[in-house]
């Protein structure tokens, strides 16, 4: 039963009332494949998600994924493939519940990644360049020690539940290291400056020192493990040797695609893998002889969760960062984002596949989460399958196609920045806007269109996209405060924080 507004409904009754409708409709409109196409998507909105706690929690974080970035990565995938594109739809977005997130900071309008990790991984707000402490803290304070906030995955390791991190960015950098990490400044991924020198330890040292201890962790960024005759930033030591130490004969470090390939997760306990000495290659083009993919790690590490002894009885929490979707907008390279955007679709349903084919699908909770969004815009009146990196064919207000004239001349791409590189390399030196027409628009790292120059494209601060399906995902619902995607997965899992007691 469904209630709304204190009014119950029957599913039985709703699906009646649709069914006497469409009697009164003619045939050309309940035969139309879009009629028919939201009619099955209404029947998977009817059915309803488990209401007994999830055993498993998979959360994907997707850095950078806007609600643009999310429409114009759905189109561009749906052009790879030959089709129109506007059609299409991303993994996750069949998920059965769906929310809006409000990103902002104690401290800023638009929020940075750090500290938006830390309100979905803490439940608590804090400001920006933050990570695991309240906003009693201003960035680069010493005396932290009093202002920790517990994170999913401490909570998951306090009950019991293996763990896990993967992410196509360093593991130390904001995207990713909330899960685990408290710090008052984001950038002490390997050393920390000025007074809190000696006072604060660095955020790799944490990772494998003092974090909750994580089954397995994979991604990049090498270097700020390692000392610097070895390629890596530290001074001396070597964090990955120690890590093994930590752990004894059942934990072992990997760095190669061919290490990854030759290790049996499914009968492996600790494993800590980096496989660039800074973030991953972007997924689109990179060498995967050389690394392996998002959907790759974190199919080993379900492999190796599932297996864990803590998992039988416990169940296990996977955190996945698609952690370059930002770095693309970044530097205002549009394909990149939407490529790597893809990418974490992909991830997603190798997921799902793996949990079903597992047979643990119905008893695993899994969210599919933005920290923030940046600044791209979708603009113009392209045509239906005009080419999403491409110049905006446009339709006028008579209806009539063609390059719309523009006042100042040269015509322009669909996807623009607000701000950003791409407004360097768009003009002459007069200041007169290029044409795009004579550019590869379509190439992966053609810089779109940018008004305000900078020197990278900033955050935006508009609400981002957050999916859920599995039990209790009826949770992620509605337009909510950032932090709420902490106590969903946290009662929904019944990770044990104080407020949420089980029935």
């Amino acid at each position: 039963m469904l209630k709304i507004k204190g009014l119950t409904l029957s599913i039985s009754l709703a699906l009646a009332a649709t069914t006497v409708s469409a009697s009164l409709l003619p045939d050309n409109q309940v035969n139309s494949d879009w009629y028919q196409s939201a009619e099955q998507q209404l029947d998977q909105q009817l059915v309803q998600s488990p209401t007994y706690a999830a055993k498993n929690v998979v959360v994907f974080f997707a850095n950078g994924m806007g609600p643009t970035t999310l429409t114009a990565a759905r189109i561009h995938e749906g052009q790879l493939r030959g089709d129109h594109g506007e059609e299409n739809i991303l993994s996750f977005e069949r998920f059965s519940d769906t929310g809006l997130l409000k990103t902002y900071n104690t401290n800023q309008q638009i929020a940075d990644t750090a500290a938006s990790m830390t309100a979905m991984t803490t439940g608590v707000k804090t400001k920006a360049g933050v990570m695991g402490l309240t906003d009693n803290v201003e960035r680069g304070d010493c005396d932290i020690d009093n202002e920790q906030l517990h994170t999913l995955i401490e909570l998951a390791t306090h009950k019991g539940m293996a763990t896990g991190l993967v992410s196509t960015g360093r593991v130390t950098h904001a995207s990713a290291a909330p899960l685990y990490a408290h710090t008052s400044n984001r950038d002490w991924e390997s050393a920390v400056s000025g007074e809190c020198n000696g006072k604060v330890s660095d955020i790799a040292y944490q990772l494998v020192h003092e974090a909750a201890p994580i089954n397995v962790v994979l991604g990049g960024g090498s270097r700020e493990f390692l000392p610097k005759p070895q390629g890596g930033v530290r001074a001396n030591t070597d964090l990955t040797k120690d890590w093994v130490e930590r752990f004894g004969e059942d934990a072992a470090y990997i760095d190669s695609k061919q290490a990854f390939l030759d290790t049996d997760f499914s009968n492996s306990d600790r494993i800590l893998g980096l496989f660039n000495e800074s973030h991953l290659n972007y997924e689109f083009d990179k060498d995967t002889s050389l690394e392996p993919t998002l959907s790759e790690m974190t199919e080993a590490a379900l492999e190796l969760l599932a297996n864990n002894e803590r998992s039988q009885d416990n169940g296990f929490l996977l955190s996945v960062s698609a952690s370059r979707i930002a770095h693309g907008h970044q530097t205002g390279t549009a394909a990149r984002a939407l490529t790597e955007t893809i990418a974490l679709g992909d991830a997603v349903q190798s997921t799902i596949t793996y949990l079903s084919d597992h047979g643990i699908l119905e008893d695993t909770l899994v969210v599919v989460a933005a920290d923030h969004s940046y600044t791209l815009s979708f603009a113009g009146y392209p045509q239906r399958g005009n080419p999403i990196l491409g110049i905006s064919e446009s339709y006028d207000g008579q209806g009539l196609d063609g390059i719309v004239d523009t006042i100042d001349g040269p015509g322009y791409t669909t996807l623009g920045y607000a701000n950003g590189p791409g407004a360097f390399v768009s003009r002459d030196e007069n200041g007169d806007r290029l044409n795009p027409e004579f550019s590869d628009t379509e190439a992966l790292d053609y810089q779109q269109q940018a008004t305000v120059p900078l020197q990278e494209s900033t955050s935006a601060g508009e609400d981002v996209p957050v999916f859920a399906t599995g039990p209790r995902s009826y949770l992620v619902r509605g337009t909510s405060e950032q932090q709420s995607i902490f106590h969903a997965i946290n009662q929904a899992a019944e990770l044990g924080a104080q407020q949420y007691r089980s029935n």
